[in-house]
């Protein structure tokens, strides 16, 4: 197994890493074939575990990389982190503009993006696509910079993130596939739109590794970019669903367990 992730393009392994994110997903959607509903407590708490999985992800994963990567250059040590994190906030916040969506327990009302006459289900489906591109691109990002070469980067720590983020994408899973139920879908198709909504992250995944390889000077701000571009997703839209219940501290118990969790795998595996 080490020599074959040792022999392996670093893209194919964005491709496989990210596969595996899309997997958990799929499996987290998969509930839905055994249960129509699930205890809003336990989907806060899962919400919550989530966010902190991807705030930690951020830090351990991404930003502390890019500042020892900019050691030794002529521009200040913090300047790649400042930049490409305003910009992955900005990339999203841009898309949350223009793309229609509705985030989870909220009134069709409050639907944002462009005003459309879409249903529901496809602005519920809508969201959680936009919350995967950063996750999918944070992994594809580690495993560039991985054969970028840079003393800060190392398979393992990709392979941290991965593992981190598929976890955290199994309660994403469920939260798309359960609502859609409530809604009278059939449970194939909630399954369907459920595991779709990752669909997202093989693709970004390929791209961020790609990116990187191709132009090795932008990789501390494509880290960066890809942690701003996850904060934005948390703060805007995981810590207010999972708060939006009354659940607050189970929902922040949950949080600090996933910040830990991806901590531990960060430093023991990275």
């Amino acid at each position: 197994m080490i020599d074959f992730l040792q022999n392996t393009h670093p893209v194919i392994l964005a491709l496989l890493a990210t596969s595996f994110t899309w997997l958990l997903t799929a499996l987290g959607a998969a509930t839905v074939f055994m249960a129509k509903e699930v205890s809003k407590k336990i989907l806060d708490g899962m919400l919550g575990f989530a966010g902190g999985v991807m705030v930690a992800a951020s830090y351990w994963s991404l930003l502390a990389p890019a500042i020892e990567m900019s050691a030794g250059k002529d521009i200040p040590v913090w300047f790649p982190a400042l930049v490409g994190f305003l910009l992955g906030g900005i990339f999203l916040r841009g898309i949350d503009i223009i793309l229609p969506h509705l985030h989870i327990g909220f009134p069709v009302d409050e639907a944002e993006g462009v005003k459309t006459t879409w249903q529901r289900s496809t602005l519920l489906i809508l969201a959680i696509t936009l919350h995967n591109i950063p996750e999918g691109l944070a992994v594809g990002v580690a495993f560039g910079a991985v054969a970028a070469g840079f003393p800060a980067a190392t398979l393992t720590a990709a392979i941290a993130l991965a593992i981190g983020i598929g976890i955290q994408n199994f309660p994403e899973g469920l939260a798309v596939s359960m609502p859609l139920r409530r809604e009278g879908i059939s449970r194939l198709k909630s399954f369907w739109y459920g595991q779709l909504s990752a669909i997202v992250e093989p693709v970004a995944g390929v791209i961020g590794a790609s990116a990187v390889i191709l132009v090795k000077p932008i990789l501390p701000y494509a880290l960066s970019f890809a942690a701003g571009a996850m904060i934005f997703v948390v703060v805007e839209e995981i810590i207010p669903e999972s708060q939006r219940g009354g659940n607050t501290d189970l929902a922040t118990m949950g949080a600090m367990i996933g910040f830990a969790v991806m901590m531990v795998l960060d430093v023991a595996l990275g």
